[in-house]
């Protein structure tokens, strides 16, 4: 097979990716092998491939690619969540392009386009991972509104509701009237916003006098059921047992005395819109007020809005406030800072709002969760930082409002007989229903045409908190061998800003439903930014097109390049040149492999002893990257170990020994070395597949032909074993002496084709290990050690031996000491300077800790340079 001279990674990964798919890699079925397995947090069925599941998903390839080298069962269950609000707004949208209102449709119908519409466009995400490398079992890709998942929504539910968990209530929740649905208070973004304060004048009845009022939103005092003091505020005693007339509605209301108000804030009087604000329902609830709701579901007002019937609230609130101003009602109005809630899906501004709805007790649900995490630490977070944020969120957890007003979702299964609250049963099947209807009420008669189903769907996050089960039939069929095999997962790759939407709830559901956790380790990604610290969106134009990315750089430059600079649970200031370092890598790699193959071997000439000296060093230094690797895996420090295998292959494998073992200029290699190189390249490969699998891939397939069963991505992972830690030291030292070596070439420009002797003053008592491959890559006619100094020569140091290459024509002695005496002159005048510094009693016993070590530093270092050119010097005389 011949090798091209240009890596061509579009044809490389449609070629291997077919090839792996063909031959069923990715599949997994349970067996005797020990099982690793991974749920991808599922994309919303809207979505196309962004920057953040570029960086997620790579992740999860990595750990799963890894842990299938590794030997382990590798299972990565992929698919996609129906997102409710967020697949509903778009059917929406798509039927009124097409002239149809949602509202003119029956359910059956609206869900029939749905339907259409997810079959249609759901599958794009997932085929897009599949051109990042993604080796998910395709053939167990789920989607929570599939039959199998469906049904253990339902029976949860069921479940939770016999136990008393799941209740329903009238109570004031967030209210999203873009999306016309209610939203959990995780779902709720609060967004620092510049308002207004309007201070308004209410008349006392039977009076002139008048009360002001500073309110954020005036537009609600068509709702105000009363005005409320501070018992402890004597400015307004006497107001005690006294009236407040509404301005405009002219509705007169109670003044309430309530030691909630802050006497402090704004003029000290509250108006009490009890329909409109949680707080202003509790206080109405105390003190026994008529509640007032104004608004429409989409947040226009209703009938109680007078001459404002149909107008949107803000609009109504800047004329309401004319209007006020009109009747001298509005004394002024103050920009004031606010914090206003949005909806996290449609960013529309959340409207309070009281109604009946569905919630899940969370006081016990979440202590075994709280146990995993804080306590036992049978569940990891990485960073372990957020084990503080965890804490927090599920120490303040309030009851889940678990029913939304859609109908995209699992529809809830209650079923009404009658028009009271209570006259509902629930039930798995419509025909359950009838029948715990008929105990319920006594009446044998009760048909299946007598109930009606709750309207309301379930919250999206209801289906996938139970995710890492229902994708193994865990909640419908426990006993099946798949769930108990699979069960508990092992590592959760996703982002923190799910960590309680998410990941606390899954772990909530794992130890409610299968007595265990769902998962051990939880990775936490960081966000993709772009250079100004923004998180990428569409909507500020600032994040590229992930495929675009693929197209220009190649999969393994774009996985690579994102991370080497994605740590656990830190931001990536993203740029395409971590990208083009990604491409450079992969090229560099590729023209390593050219390289070897391009070799003529003999297998008659003898081994070089700088040959074998490099293999022997590149076995160890492999070896004790491997252990870094492995101590990196396990701290889930993935772009550290990747940054590990990339100094290990850069430079290395790449720069050192691939110029140790090179045989002369059309020489041929010996066939011990050449066989060497070649498994040490496979031990790369075997490193590098899990981050860049399409080069591996390639590389490997090309080295020799292969059969199906050898495959680089079911190779088996270098074992460890004990190496040769002085080894590893002896070259570092002999790399600092040919470095002397170059630089001394470089700067007297030396020809690198000319050969020069070496003297060594071996004060160290170096091993000469590596004297052959010094001799080799510094290009020495002759290597000797002596006992004493050597005069003319121009000369170094590394730690305390001294090197010494004796004056060829081609150097100036003269010119030499004069330019060696001029560098004397500046690093005396440096150091003087900086001991100066370190006289001062005053700089020291001021300046950090950290400035004065990097001033002994340079100090130390002026100090040998100065004894080494001293030395030269006098060489050279």
């Amino acid at each position: 097979m011949s090798i091209p001279a240009q890596f061509e990674a579009k044809q490389v990964e449609a070629k291997w990716y077919d090839y792996w798919m063909k031959n069923n890699y990715f599949r997994s079925t349970p067996d005797h092998r020990t099982p690793y397995t991974i749920v991808i947090p599922p994309p919303n069925v809207t979505g196309v491939l962004h920057m953040g599941h570029m960086l997620n998903n790579t992740i999860q390839d990595v750990l799963i690619r890894r842990a299938r080298l590794k030997g382990f069962n590798a299972c990565w269950v992929p698919g996609t969540d129906h997102a409710s609000i967020a697949t509903e707004a778009k059917v929406v949208a798509k039927l009124k392009a097409e002239g149809i209102n949602k509202s003119d449709l029956t359910r059956e119908e609206f869900l029939k386009h749905a339907w259409e519409w997810t079959n249609k466009y759901g599958g794009t995400i997932l085929e897009q991972l599949k051109k990042l490398g993604a080796s998910c079992d395709w053939e167990r890709t789920q989607f929570t509104m599939n039959e199998e998942l469906s049904a253990a929504v339902i029976k949860s539910f069921v479940d939770l509701y016999n136990k008393g968990l799941i209740y329903r209530g009238y109570r004031m929740v967030n209210w999203d009237p873009e999306a016309k649905t209610t939203l959990s208070d995780e779902e709720v973004i609060y967004e620092e916003r510049q308002g207004k304060l309007y201070h308004l004048k209410y008349q006392i009845e039977g009076t002139n006098d008048f009360l002001t009022i500073a309110t954020t939103r005036p537009e609600t005092i068509l709702g105000d059921s009363a005005i409320c003091i501070n018992p402890n505020d004597e400015r307004y005693t006497h107001l005690r047992g006294k009236n407040a007339i509404v301005p405009i509605v002219n509705r007169v209301v109670p003044i309430i005395f309530d030691d909630y108000v802050d006497m402090e804030f704004g003029t000290g009087c509250l108006k009490v819109t009890p329909a409109h604000d949680v707080n202003d329902k509790e206080l109405g609830e105390r003190h026994n007020l008529e509640i007032i709701d104004i608004f429409n579901e989409d947040a226009t007002l209703n009938d109680l809005g007078l001459h404002y019937k149909g107008k949107d609230r803000f609009v109504v609130r800047e004329e309401i406030s004319e209007e006020l101003k009109t009747i001298g009602a509005l004394e002024k109005v103050e920009n004031h800072l606010n914090n206003v809630g949005t909806s996290e899906r449609t960013k529309a501004v959340i409207e309070p709002r009281l109604s009946d709805q569905w919630f899940l007790k969370m006081d016990e649900l979440v202590k075994p969760a709280i146990k995993a995490v804080l306590e036992t630490e049978e569940i990891k977070l990485y960073p372990n930082r957020f084990n503080n944020t965890y804490r927090h969120w599920m120490e303040n957890i309030r009851d889940w409002n678990i029913s939304r007003q859609l109908w995209w979702g699992h529809q809830i299964p209650a079923y009404y007989y009658g028009d009271g609250k209570e006259d509902f049963v629930v039930a798995e099947t419509k025909e359950k229903a009838v029948e715990l209807a008929r105990i319920k009420t006594s009446n044998t008669q009760l048909q299946a045409s007598d109930l009606k189903q709750d309207a309301d769907a379930l919250d999206t996050w209801f289906s996938s908190w139970l995710w890492p089960m229902s994708v193994f039939d865990g909640i419908v069929n426990p006993e099946n061998k798949e769930f108990k095999y699979y069960y508990p997962t092992n590592d959760l790759v996703t982002g923190p800003d799910i960590l309680f939407f998410w990941v606390a709830r899954m772990i909530m559901a794992g130890y409610e439903y299968a007595g265990e956790k769902p998962f051990s380790n939880v990775y936490l990604t960081g966000i993709v930014r772009d250079a100004q610290r923004r998180k990428m969106s569409k909507s500020l134009g600032n994040s590229p097109d992930p495929l675009d990315l693929i197209e220009k750089f190649g999969a393994d430059g774009v996985r690579c390049g994102l991370l080497l600079s994605a740590s656990a649970g830190n931001d990536i200031l993203f740029d395409e040149e971590l990208c083009n370092q990604g491409k450079a890598f992969t090229n560099k790699i590729w023209n390593a492999f050219r390289l070897i193959k391009g070799w003529e071997v003999s297998e008659t000439i003898p081994q070089p002893e700088a040959s074998k000296a490099a293999v022997a060093w590149y076995e160890a230094k492999l070896q004790k990257t491997l252990v870094e690797i492995e101590d990196y895996f396990e701290k889930y420090r993935i772009s550290d170990a990747l940054m590990a295998i990339y100094k290990l292959v850069w430079d290395d494998f790449c720069s050192w020994f691939l110029e140790m073992i090179k045989p002369g200029y059309q020489q041929p290699i010996d066939a011990v070395t050449f066989k060497a190189a070649i498994e040490l390249l496979e031990a790369n490969l075997k490193l590098l597949h899990p981050y860049m699998p399409f080069l591996t891939e390639e590389i490997w397939q090309h080295i020799t032909e292969r059969s199906t069963e050898d495959a680089l991505i079911i190779a088996k992972y270098p074992e460890l074993t004990s190496y040769n830690e002085e080894l590893i030291a002896d070259f570092d030292y002999a790399a600092e002496v040919i470095s002397g070596i170059r630089t001394i070439r470089k700067d007297k420009n030396i020809s690198f084709k000319e050969t020069v002797n070496l003297k060594v003053l071996n004060k160290d008592n170096k091993p000469t290990t590596f004297d052959a491959v010094i001799i080799k890559l510094g290009n020495i006619a002759d290597l000797e050690y002596v006992s004493e100094q050597v005069s003319g020569a121009l000369s170094y140091r590394v730690n305390s031996n001294e090197y010494f290459i004796p004056i060829s024509g081609s150097v100036n002695v003269e010119e030499e000491i004069t330019k060696l005496e001029e560098e004397l002159k500046y690093l005396k005048g440096f150091l003087k300077s900086v001991q100066g510094k370190l006289s001062n009693e005053k700089f020291v016993n001021g300046a950090p800790e950290q400035v004065i070590a990097n001033e002994r530093k340079k100090e130390a270092d002026a100090l040998s340079k100065i004894a080494t050119i001293e030395q030269s010097i006098a060489g050279l005389r």
